[in-house]
């Protein structure tokens, strides 16, 4: 019972804290929290009123080496697809990259573990540590990017930034072209009186024959937007920058206010908190992906938040360090 009632109140915290500012993770560890004290609680009661249930969650336990395995393989399986369709780049082999360390991380630390060295295990636990803290971390990213990904837009926006990615000689690509088809379509949505500004937004990459923003506005006038309300934004080379300079092409056009930024669904979250970070007004909406392309995309999302936030973490790992090298130290006393 008391599991539910902390479920209950940390339910509610989220509902606050999201209806405050929804472009905070902080608010993915309440959510999870609130979940984790939920499945407990439920939990709890089913063992209560039909004691064979215990059975099952003892089946689930068990079962996790296997599910791990399967994980591992769809991951593997992922790997192959994204080589095959998208190239070898190092964010295209992620999902290949973790379905490998999923394998290889727990054998390694059983390697370390019976060679009965007190480093070796000490190092063993410590792996073990690290994997949980960033394993955790990953369940509140994945979680909260999907719970943002399905909020809906509730303002009536003076532009809509639509963020870029590569072209290919020099046409957008099915990726870039669910980007533009949602922002058209939060465009036509909006009363004819009071119409946003469309802004492409992207530079030009070096394997790229004119910038991104500019063959993105080509595209949004062949579809039927207004040429008049549609400026580009051709400068930008990261998600900072297409906020930024596209912030800065909105105010040029006298379309100062709240805006809404469209990128691909597995992007949202971290778009999100960079235009909070920069203190930009926007809502973040999504676009449909390729499935087979979504687990290395939110891999290197969550990559990239790891990267951004790297002293926060650092901070979080030294007491797992820490305590590792105290026990390590203790079992070296005792053995001698």
């Amino acid at each position: 019972m008391i599991s539910l009632i902390l479920a209950l109140i940390l339910g509610c915290v989220y509902l606050y804290l999201r209806h405050k500012d929804p472009r905070m993770l902080r608010n993915g560890i309440v959510l999870v929290a609130a979940g984790w004290f939920a499945l407990v609680g439920i939990s709890e009661i089913l063992a209560n009123w039909f004691p064979w249930t215990q059975w099952i969650a003892f089946a689930i336990i068990a079962a996790s080496p296997l599910a791990i395995l399967v994980l591992a393989g769809f991951l593997i399986s992922n790997g192959a697809t994204m080589m095959r369709n998208e190239g070898r780049s190092l964010g295209n082999l992620l999902s290949l990259v973790a379905g490998v360390a999923l394998v290889g991380l727990p054998v390694f630390a059983v390697l370390l573990v019976i060679t009965l060295n007190p480093v070796a295990i000490g190092l063993a636990a410590l792996l073990f540590f690290l994997c949980s803290y960033f394993g955790v971390v990953f369940v509140v990213f994945l979680a909260y990017a999907v719970a943002y990904g399905r909020m809906k837009h509730t303002l009536k926006p003076v532009a809509v930034v639509i963020l870029g990615s590569q072209i290919i000689n020099g046409k957008v690509p099915p990726l870039l072209r669910s980007r533009l088809d949602k922002g058209l379509e939060i465009y036509q949505e909006a009363a004819p009186e009071n119409s946003p500004l469309l802004i492409p937004s992207g530079g030009q990459g070096a394997d790229e024959s004119h910038p991104e923003g500019v063959a993105m506005a080509e595209y949004l006038v062949a579809a039927g937007a207004p040429e008049q309300h549609v400026v580009a934004e051709d400068q930008a080379v990261n998600t900072a920058q297409n906020l930024r300079f596209s912030a800065a092409v909105a105010k040029e056009q006298g379309r100062e206010g709240e805006m809404v930024v469209v990128t691909n669904n597995y992007h949202v979250l971290r778009a999100a908190l960079l235009s909070r970070k920069l203190g930009i007004d926007a809502q973040v909406v999504g676009s449909p992906t390729a499935r087979y392309f979504l687990p290395s995309a939110f891999l290197r999302e969550f990559v990239a938040i790891l990267k951004e936030h790297k002293i926060l973490h650092a901070l979080m790992c030294i007491p797992f360090v820490a305590l590792t090298a105290v026990l390590t130290f203790a079992v070296i006393q005792a053995s001698q």
